[in-house]
């Protein structure tokens, strides 16, 4: 008998935003199946669900790309078709953003750039839980994935900090706004810097990644897995009493600012 403290045996849960191995939706889908749980997943497209189905042939995997509407539609029909199949929580984990002619200043940020983003990396969170809202257990869990700090103006993440502040406050109002007819929680797990395929398309961030592992308190940067784990807490009922809130998992980097070995190094006056 597996123990349960986690609060996620034989319960469904729908993952989005599978890339491949690396991915925090493969990993938090992998934590959940070793604890008993049934996964659905949504890929964005043909050639991810192919990946997928290679990893895990019997996988229940939905092709849904968040710009399409006949593939919103699509996934709402599947919902909907699961009838007494109630879900008892999802994972948003998906971003996105228009890096092609690379870096440039936050004020020279193109409108179309910025709306594409904000819809794919943030609004998405609204539409999967319009989607879902009749299909979720009253108990149910809803996470995505944010960022460590959103006040904190990297250059090199340009306008994406911003659009995941929105995606936090989106967290808070659905929160509230379901709160008024079932007890659906809302969460985000606000990272700090991963070594993930989708972190290697943003420019110059192996950089900033290397600079953020020597800001932990434990000079050792941060493990996808230590993220998916609180992803998970998140998403079973052990954590029924969080709900509309951020939680930040980055190791101390946010804390420590002033750390010696970083002072000293930034401050060294070349002879």
């Amino acid at each position: 008998m597996i123990p349960d403290f986690l609060g996620v045996n034989k319960k469904r849960f729908l993952i989005t935003g599978f890339a491949n191995r690396k991915s925090v939706a493969w990993h938090v889908a992998q934590t959940l199946e070793s604890n008993g749980a049934e996964i659905i997943f949504t890929v964005r497209s043909k050639k991810r669900y192919e990946e997928l189905k290679k990893l895990i042939p019997n996988a229940q995997i939905i092709v849904c790309d968040f710009e399409k509407k006949k593939d919103l539609n699509s996934l709402q029909a599947f919902i909907d078709d699961l009838g007494e199949k109630k879900l008892d929580g999802i994972l948003h984990s998906i971003a996105f953003a228009q890096y092609s002619e690379g870096l440039k200043p936050f004020h020279e940020t193109k409108l179309e750039d910025f709306l594409q983003a904000t819809q794919i990396s943030s609004f998405s969170l609204i539409q999967l839980a319009n989607i879902c809202k009749k299909s979720l257990t009253n108990e149910a869990s809803v996470v995505t994935i944010g960022i460590s700090s959103t006040e904190v103006t990297a250059e090199n993440y340009g306008y994406m900090a911003p659009v995941k502040a929105s995606l936090e406050a989106n967290v808070r109002y659905l929160a509230k706004s379901f709160s008024a007819f079932s007890t659906v929680r809302f969460n985000s797990v606000n990272a700090g810097p991963l070594k993930t395929s989708a972190s290697a398309g943003i420019p110059g961030y192996l950089v900033n990644y290397l600079y953020a592992e020597k800001l932990t308190y434990r000079k050792k940067a941060l493990d996808t897995k230590e993220v998916t784990n609180t992803a998970v807490f998140l998403l079973g009922s052990c954590s029924s009493g969080i709900n509309g809130q951020g939680i930040v998992v980055d190791a101390g980097m946010g804390l420590n600012y002033f750390d010696k070995e970083v002072v000293e190094s930034a401050m060294k006056v070349a002879p």
